[in-house]
């Protein structure tokens, strides 16, 4: 039987880090949504939050508002030596779109409902977000110094590509954001059980490469369909001959050690590891079938369709719009090639248009921040590895990592929010995130931090 309950506020007192939770569900109350429209998000409420939440600290930062409402909280602690790394930790503030009716508790309620706090971003990423801040000014706020910078960012737009957000301040504000390192979203799952299970570490994102297919048929009246060149028809049979091919598996390192770190047959991790075999076995991963496909392809998936103007007007003309993501190494040439191999029995009729070409962003795997972050999870996972992995989808750190930083996806999550589960959470109904992750999260970036900058005389 599940449990509503409100906690106590937090004392005066308290530890520095106490703070995560209560941090955490007004960002979820504030509902910076995010559809894409430029006058969505309105990310100024939660940084209207982050002031209060840093009143009174020694936390200096700036504003920055591209567009009415798109605001981001962007400072840095200044080390004492220059020569120092710097890191920045940078989570955003707008959460996607919901169904309320797939809810089972108020999507923007923050309720804490049997040790888990619900609601839209509390895996994406407002949970990381909230711990950045509580870190941000347990530092700013302590006895002892950081040797290198550390810059906190919260920010609009991420859920739109960072527009308004770390694409806008990286592009006309870099000053404000440039670290040698960065932490964002995504990482910090646990792989496999046992005592030295696999902690995922994200070292990259995928890149994309927007197509519009253009698909030309015949106009003629909706009452005599037999034999026209329907463009919605044609349209269809496209859509289907992209569906039905999934290209080539490509296996790089990074899925190697997926599967490695996963609780797998050694039978089925063979077939997953082999290009020939890979397709066949996928299914065989049941929930987690499409992240790995994700991982092992170049995907395309149309997710727009337009035809026809009236209802009893065959249609003349027809659009697909596809979301293509390319794996490192591959190029938006190369998924043209493969649109006009799939689609050569249609070649007189489907024109293929470039709309956008951006490369797969990787960071190396082997830093210092690696080594800061490993350190840090081996507080609660004694004999954990990092297993460095991709993002499916694309993140704000592909804007840092333009600016020269070193950028991972990291958190730090219990073993009952495995993989399978973070990702049918991420995006999706009845997001929730239980609060041993919230605490473990807050507690290893702090460690993350004092690690890699060298911070001395600091006690939580």
């Amino acid at each position: 039987m599940s449990s509503v309950h409100e906690p106590a506020p937090v004392a005066a007192g308290a530890p520095p880090l106490a703070g995560t939770v209560p941090l955490l569900r007004e960002l979820i109350r504030n509902a910076c949504v995010n559809d894409g429209r430029p006058e969505s998000g309105q990310e100024h409420r939660s940084v209207a939050t982050l002031r209060e939440h840093f009143a009174g600290s020694d936390f200096e930062y700036e504003v920055i508002e591209p567009a009415p409402g798109r605001t981001s909280l962007v400072g840095r602690i200044r080390g004492t030596d220059p020569s120092a790394p710097s890191l920045a930790l940078v989570g955003h503030l707008d959460v996607v779109p919901v169904d309320e009716s797939g809810w089972r508790h108020d999507p923007f309620g923050a309720e804490i409902v049997d040790g888990e706090v619900w609601g839209r971003g509390a895996v994406d990423m407002l949970n990381l977000t909230a711990a950045m801040a509580v870190v941000t000014r347990a530092l700013a706020a302590g006895p002892g110094r950081l040797r290198g910078d550390l810059v906190f960012a919260a920010v609009a737009d991420e859920e739109a590509g960072g527009r308004f957000g770390a694409g806008w301040i990286s592009a006309h504000r870099p000053d404000l954001i440039r670290a040698d390192y960065a932490l964002t979203e995504n990482g910090g799952v646990v792989l496999g059980g046992g005592e030295q299970p696999g902690i995922t570490l994200t070292v990259g994102e995928k890149g994309g490469a927007a197509r519009q297919l253009e698909v030309t048929g015949r106009p003629g009246h909706g009452s005599t369909p037999y034999g026209a060149q329907n463009a919605a028809v044609l349209a269809a049979r496209v859509v289907q001959a992209i569906a039905d091919d999934p290209g080539e598996a490509v296996v790089l390192d990074h899925w190697r050690a997926v599967v490695a770190a996963l609780d797998l047959p050694p039978s089925l991790r063979a077939r997953l590891t082999d290009p020939a075999t890979l397709n066949a076995a996928l299914p065989e991963l049941g929930e987690l079938a499409g992240y790995a496909h994700a991982l092992t392809h170049a995907t395309i998936a149309p997710t727009t369709l337009h035809s026809g103007a009236k209802r009893n007007v065959i249609p003349g003309t027809a659009g697909v719009g596809l979301d293509v993501r390319l794996l490192p190494g591959q190029r938006g040439a190369d998924v043209d090639a493969h649109l006009r191999r799939v689609l050569e029995p249609w070649s007189d009729a489907v024109e293929i248009v470039a709309e956008s070409d951006r490369a797969a962003s990787v960071s190396p795997a082997d830093t210092p921040l690696a080594d800061a972050i490993a350190a840090a999870v081996r507080g609660t996972y004694p004999g954990a590895r990092l297993v460095p992995v991709m993002m499916p989808g694309g993140t704000d750190g592909r804007h840092l990592r333009e600016l020269g930083s070193v950028v991972y996806g990291f958190g730090l999550f219990s073993r009952d929010l495995g993989l399978a589960e973070f990702r049918r959470r991420f995006h999706g109904n009845d997001e929730r995130i239980d609060l041993t992750s919230v605490e473990l999260t807050t507690t290893a970036l702090y460690d993350t931090v004092v690690g890699l900058l060298g911070e001395q005389e600091q006690a939580r």
